[in-house]
């Protein structure tokens, strides 16, 4: 097989399994959602999916560089295939709080086992890719795919809730990592001689890569992590913020993420195609796109029908297409801009640090989101950390909008 087929067979089993993962993510959060109509319920299911970051991103960084990313790569898959059928087999076999509790731990398990895919995954990218100059489009076509996959997940999660349960929505699930698994082992022969492992000791460690990458590369995890604190809360909330502005249907709870979707789809595209100069203009990059979200999550606090009436609902829409956007960019471009500035020996570590950033962040942002609703309600938590991203994404334009790092700059600048 061609080395273009198989990145595209690459990019195809991927999207697939992604489709499948957030048709299962919907499905939790749709019987969380009717069996407590709790935000912070919700939020700690995100929380669980997001916040194992925090932990296993270093050792999966190290695990990565250290092992190899292809046997990391299957393993994890094998890690996310038990953790979704444990989701499916707890909707026939459990009720009550014990259902809810498997579902939870489910997810926990699911964060656990996709920080050591992804890690593993933007390396084994690398390997697939025989042109430097095409590794920072090759990494954009994933958020591109990723997105899509996102789109379509939750409104099939939704209707297999509303026709056949959501064992159906779980079952497809753990079903699809199935595909990316037989994808590696029987399909793809990259070439491994590409790859530069690190050796045993406290080189291999994440404080080395850590101190290693430079000052660029650590502003860009920094700035990513406070910027995902203040505007990454979406995906924890979506139900109940579905709930708000389109109703308590299942089919309401896929309609607006897919057009969270669209956004990031839009904003993945747009990277994609621009992503060689993006890459070298970090703080325009990242500064931009928190901007974006800032503003959209303030327009989110405004689309209330007591203020906007009937427009309230399109107004809604409109924004978190943007809120899309704004946020599935920041997150491609912490990873296009780590992967593609710092050595391939380094390069799993520095993925489990952008998983730490954006990942934590956004587990941390969805539990100070459910605090600040339940004190003060959706609309006053839109606009609070709405203010908050608006200064911290103004600054960063500022400060560092005309910085242009080169590709091997990015290590030194």
């Amino acid at each position: 097989m061609s080395p273009e087929r198989q990145r595209r067979l690459f990019l195809l089993a991927s999207g697939l399994s992604t489709a499948g993962s957030f048709a299962g993510l919907t499905a939790k959060g749709w019987i969380l959602m009717q069996g407590s109509g709790n935000a912070l319920l919700l939020a700690l299911h995100f929380a669980a999916l997001a916040l194992p970051s925090l932990v296993a991103s270093g050792p999966a960084g190290v695990l990565t560089d250290r092992v190899g990313c292809r046997t990391v790569l299957i393993r994890a898959q094998w890690g996310l295939f038990a953790a979704a059928s444990l989701a499916a087999l707890a909707i026939p076999l459990l009720a009550g709080p014990a259902q809810m509790i498997a579902l939870l731990l489910s997810t926990l398990l699911v964060g656990v086992a996709s920080t050591y895919e992804l890690t593993a995954r933007n390396k084994y990218a690398a390997l697939l890719v025989a042109d430097p100059e095409g590794l920072a489009p090759y990494l954009a076509s994933f958020s591109v795919v990723f997105n899509v996959g996102k789109m379509v997940g939750p409104p099939l999660g939704g209707w297999l809730v509303a026709l056949t349960g959501p064992a159906g929505a779980l079952m497809i699930d753990a079903a699809t990592y199935l595909l990316p698994i037989a994808a590696v082992l029987w399909l793809l022969s990259p070439d491994q001689r590409q790859e530069q492992r690190s050796a045993p000791g406290s080189g291999a460690s994440l404080a080395t890569a850590w101190r290693s990458c430079g000052p660029a590369l650590r502003h860009v995890v920094r700035f990513t992590a406070l910027s995902c604190l203040l505007g990454f809360f979406h995906p924890g909330l979506a139900p109940l913020i579905a709930s708000r502005i389109l109703g308590p249907t299942p089919q309401a709870l896929g309609l607006f993420t897919s057009v969270l979707a669209c956004g990031s789809i839009g904003g993945g595209i747009l990277l994609q195609r621009n992503s060689a100069w993006l890459c070298q203009r970090p703080g325009l990059l990242l500064g931009g796109c928190t901007l974006v979200t800032a503003l959209a999550q303030l327009g989110m606090a405004l689309a209330i029908p007591e203020i906007l009436g009937r427009l309230a609902v399109p107004m809604a829409l409109m924004m978190s297409f943007l809120i899309g956007a704004g946020t599935a960019s920041l997150l491609a471009g912490v990873n296009l801009i780590s992967q593609v500035g710092a050595p391939m020996a380094i390069r799993g570590r520095m993925a489990g640090l952008g998983q730490i950033a954006f990942l934590g962040g956004g587990g941390l942002s969805g539990l100070l989101a459910a605090g600040i609703t339940g004190l003060l309600g959706l609309p006053a938590c839109f606009a609070l950390l709405g203010a908050g991203g608006l200064v911290l994404g103004i600054l960063e334009l500022i400060r560092r909008r005309g910085l242009r790092l080169g590709p091997t700059a990015l290590r030194s600048a």
